[in-house]
Order: C-alpha cells, then structure tokens, then sequence
C-alpha cells in the first residue's frame, strides 16, 4: 500500500511516498535517501524495484523528494550536508511515528551522496538501529569527482594521456578555488586558463552549483564512520566509474577497525562483480544478482523483535 506523506524539518516540507507491506503487524522501516543534484523519491527509477522487493518481505520504506525537488520545499543548492543529513533524521522520525511500523527497527539507506548524508545523520544519533550506503564513496566529494572525471575523459575518443593529465591539473587548481573560497568569475577563469579538456565540464557549472559544490567538496565521511554507533552495510558495484570503489572499502574497513569506534557498529561489505554506480548490470538495466536478496536478509536479520 503507497500513501503520498509529507513531514517538515526546520521550515521545509518534505513530500515522498510511503510504502507499507501487507499484513496487521507493525512492520521494521527503511528510509531510502537518493544521489546527487535534483533527486525525487524514486531516485529516478533506481529506487522503485529495491522498494518493492523491501516491501515484499515485510518492511515498511518511506523515501522523499529532495529539497526543492517535486513536492518538496526548499532548494538543494542551498543546503549543506548538514542540512540534508538532518531531513534525513526527519524523515526517520515521521517514519518511527507511524503506528503500522515498528518505532525501534527503522534503519538508513543512502544511494552515493545519499551515503554522505545517511553516515552523518546516524552519527549524530544513538537510536539507528543499522545504516546502508550503496555506492556511497568513503572518500570525499573532491576526490570522488577527480574520480569520475578521469574516467569519463578517459573514455572521450580521441583524448590522449597528457590531455587527461592537464584536465585533473586543472580540475585540481579549481578545487584549490574552492578551499579559497573564491568567487564563482575567478573559479570559471582559473577552469578556462589554460583550456584543457576540463573546461568543457566546469562550463556546466553556474554560480549557484559553484556555492554548493565548494561547500561539500571537502566532506570527509571517515570521522562520521567512525562515531557510528550501529552496524553500517557498505554496497558496490565493481565495475562503478563515479566512486573509487576499493579506496572506499579500505577507508570504510579502516573506520571499523579505529580503536574509538563503538562495538555496535560492525562493518560488513558487498561488492557486485561487473555492476556499475548503481549497482546494476547488463547496461543498467538490472540490479546485480544477488543484490536484492543480500541486501534485504541483511536488513531482516537486523529488525527482530528486539528493535520493537
């Protein structure tokens, strides 16, 4: 059964669906945060068949529209992590009230930067009972851009190697801008001097996506990691372009392992072979085999009747 829903948080209202099995007995929850830029509560059509194979299996799923996004409220591009993150934990707090699920066995789920944002929503709390990143990188926002970038140009026909090495160079000189906070002229005029295959992407870019991007690029999830207090499912797609899938398992692994992290807080780690940014194959058009399964009997096991 889905129910349009809306909740607010520090003036924005929020809209997304909410999506409750069948059955009288309330019900575990998951609240399903999307990727970056204008993501809705369907995170286009990534979410919709991970939320009914969810929801055949007995678990209640709210997601939402991001912030100036559909029915929502607000605007994304003037949010910071932090206010993101606290949506998040707002709509963990709509989601627990609800009579037909079960208050203390509602968990996180964050796609990419979703991950970003689920990862310091539970670490500012000591009620989360579990946390999923999927393609959620472990590194920061300037280092996962350099990134993908690398690998979009190195897929451009006809770009050489010293080509590709001008564009991080001058990538890297932007995102030094950035820690300058220079303004949104002096960003684009250090992208354009000398021209380099990077121009092209940072001519994309307008003043407002400036703003937030030097905002967020130094966001380190590391330290949200290791202040969690609950155990944290961390899902990849080998073959992702966007996020550098083995540095992040081995910053993820080295936040688990840090003498501080709490003994609640497990790590454990999926990584789908020839699976993309969203963890699916055959072009995109399927999830990755065993995906659904692997990722539902991971939240079962965590939603007992202990989390009542």
């Amino acid at each position: 059964m889905a129910e349009n829903v809306a909740f607010t948080n520090a003036g924005v209202v929020l809209a997304g669906t909410l999506t409750l099995p069948e059955g009288g007995a309330p019900a575990p929850g998951v609240v399903m945060v999307g990727g970056s830029g204008p993501s809705d509560r369907d995170n286009d059509t990534h979410f919709p068949p991970i939320r009914r194979h969810l929801v055949d299996a007995g678990i209640a799923v709210l997601s939402y529209d991001k912030r100036g996004v559909g029915e929502s409220s607000g605007d994304w591009l003037d949010a910071t992590v932090d206010d993101l993150a606290s949506d998040a934990a707002a709509a963990l707090d709509f989601l627990r009230a609800r009579p037909e699920v079960r208050g203390g066995a509602v968990g996180l789920f964050g796609h990419s930067e979703g991950g970003w944002v689920v990862l310091r929503a539970a670490a500012l709390r000591d009620d989360v009972p579990w946390v999923v990143t999927n393609g959620g990188p472990g590194t920061t926002p300037a280092v996962q851009d350099r990134y993908a970038l690398a690998n979009a140009l190195r897929r451009t026909e006809g770009i050489t190697d010293e080509e590709v090495d001008a564009a991080l160079a001058g990538y890297d000189r932007v995102v030094e801008a950035g820690r300058r906070d220079a303004d949104f002229a002096e960003a684009l005029r250090i992208a354009q001097s000398p021209p380099t295959a990077f121009s092209e992407h940072a001519a994309e870019v307008d003043e407002r996506l400036w703003a937030f991007l030097k905002r967020k690029q130094d966001h380190d999830p590391v330290p949200d990691a290791v202040r969690l207090r609950c155990p944290h499912l961390a899902l990849f797609g080998a073959a992702d372009d966007v996020v550098p899938v083995a540095d992040s398992v081995q910053l993820f692994t080295a936040a688990a392992c840090h003498p501080d992290r709490d003994p609640r807080a497990g790590l454990a780690v999926g990584v789908f072979p020839g699976a993309d940014h969203r963890v699916r194959t055959d072009g995109g058009t399927r999830l990755a085999p065993g995906y659904l399964d692997a990722l539902t009997r991971w939240i079962t096991d965590r939603t007992d009747d202990r989390g009542a």
